[in-house]
């Protein structure tokens, strides 16, 4: 395989269907403005799950199963709707940068990519003195990747056609819009989502033999496929609350979304085309329409606690897990590909106010919070699964005479390992984002 000095083009490794493959990826591929983020990994199952968290959620390592805050929107549990004092609408985007290592040849090679998108969208507001609505916009999984390999002869498997170019390609998206209500009883608040899960997914890849980039005395492939997805997905989640003094409040929380299926379009395309000198031959060797069949999502879960200090403290630990073994593509075998029986993750967080009606020193209302996280990816590929890691830290600004707020947040971690000729990322996610708070449906009172 040829080197290239530009440090615009760099080897990767292309980690292929369960075969040891290397690639070769350009960084003008990774367009930040259309939120295309270079990512080898996301060539398989639904690609990189994508967090749907705001700012101060995200601060706390999305420790977010038992959190409550009358002023900020929890969308991972809607069972804390109900603790909502305020209307709140909220928003946020995203910059996210990533360093991808791998080894070739004995030689580690990096490259780097990133991205800047909208992170999430949602509107929340009391409903009566026991319940809350809301409703809102987050993404569910992205997909956007680049490669290119050289195969021959005694590559494993081995080329039929001897030495070859061969690209892969791909990007998608999976997104989520949803309404949200919940009911509280005493100390116990149950909540559910319920919205519409919708997205594309276009994969292509092509063989070209090396022989004919200057004669042209070959047949070329091409391959493609494009799978649209679209259904009803709903998640419950459970919330106790327990006051231990009159300031002091242990929470429970639990979320779970069942196994679902989603609506599923796929068609697909094999493209076989030969130059001749002047003469331009192509044909069509295999064709797919428009088929109809079923993607089943796998059940996911989430138990948490938290301790609180109202108006001052909390600190909570998430134990999340998600089994994907029952999620199957009817239409699309490769989506099937490359997952682990299961994936979990582990969270600890919390935040901290040090005196939120002190209007002389402004850095005393700020929120400042910590958190970090570990688990294991829900991909495995060449039979290894993907560790993943890493720390979080939040602010959360107060404008002077409101209880709205300016949250940032900033995530730094890592995915996956360099053993086994696999690639290991490390990436920096900075968020930021804004809720604004007002009182809505108040009863007037006349005199």
């Amino acid at each position: 395989m040829s080197h290239s000095h530009n440090k615009s083009l760099l080897l990767v490794l292309l980690v292929a269907l369960g075969n040891n493959v290397f690639g070769q990826t350009n960084a003008a591929g990774s367009n930040p403005i259309n939120g295309k983020e270079n990512n080898p990994y996301s060539k398989y199952g639904l690609g990189e799950l994508r967090n749907g968290n705001n700012a101060p959620l995200r601060g706390m390592g999305n420790t977010s199963t038992a959190y409550t805050n009358p002023y900020l929107v929890n969308t991972d549990n809607p069972a804390s709707y109900s603790f909502l004092q305020r209307t709140t609408f909220e928003l946020g985007a995203i910059a996210a940068t990533r360093t991808i290592n791998g080894t070739i040849n004995g030689v580690d090679q990096k490259y780097k990519t990133g991205t800047a998108t909208l992170s999430y969208l949602s509107l929340a507001f009391p409903a009566g003195k026991n319940g809350g609505l809301s409703l809102g916009f987050r993404p569910y999984a992205h997909s956007y990747y680049s490669l290119v390999d050289t195969v021959h002869t005694n590559s494993t498997p081995s080329s039929p056609i001897g030495s070859a170019i061969k690209s892969y390609s791909g990007e998608g998206a999976l997104n989520y819009a949803f309404i949200g209500a919940s009911r509280k009883y005493k100390g116990l608040s149950i909540g559910i989502n319920a919205g519409y899960l919708f997205g594309t997914y276009r994969n292509s890849a092509s063989l070209i033999p090396i022989d004919t980039l200057s004669t042209n005395s070959a047949f070329n492939s091409q391959f493609s496929s494009n799978t649209r997805l679209g259904g009803i997905q709903w998640k419950g989640g459970l919330l106790y609350e327990v006051k231990l003094d009159s300031s002091l409040v242990l929470r429970i929380g639990a979320s779970a979304s069942m196994s679902q299926k989603i609506k599923q379009h796929y068609n697909e395309l094999h493209l076989i085309y030969y130059n001749f000198t002047d003469t331009f031959t192509r044909d069509t060797s295999y064709f797919v329409g428009d088929q109809k069949g079923n993607l089943t999502l796998p059940l996911s879960y989430s138990v948490g606690i938290m301790l609180a200090k109202t108006g001052k403290w909390g600190f909570g630990i998430d134990y999340a897990a998600t089994q994907w073994s029952s999620f199957n593509s009817e239409l699309n075998p490769q989506m099937n590909q490359g997952l682990a029986k299961a994936s979990y993750k582990i969270s600890a967080g919390g935040e901290y106010t040090p005196d939120a009606t002190n209007i002389r020193r402004y850095l005393s209302r700020a929120t400042y919070r910590l958190g970090a996280y570990y688990g294991s990816d829900y991909l495995q590929i060449q039979n290894n699964n993907l560790p993943y890691y890493g720390i979080t830290a939040g602010l959360s600004l107060p404008f002077k005479r409101s209880l709205s707020q300016i949250h940032m947040a900033v995530d730094a971690g890592v995915l996956g390992t360099t053993e086994n000729n696999l690639i290991k990322q490390n990436y920096i996610r900075f968020t930021i984002g804004a809720s604004l708070n007002d009182l809505w449906f108040v009863k007037r009172k006349y005199e």
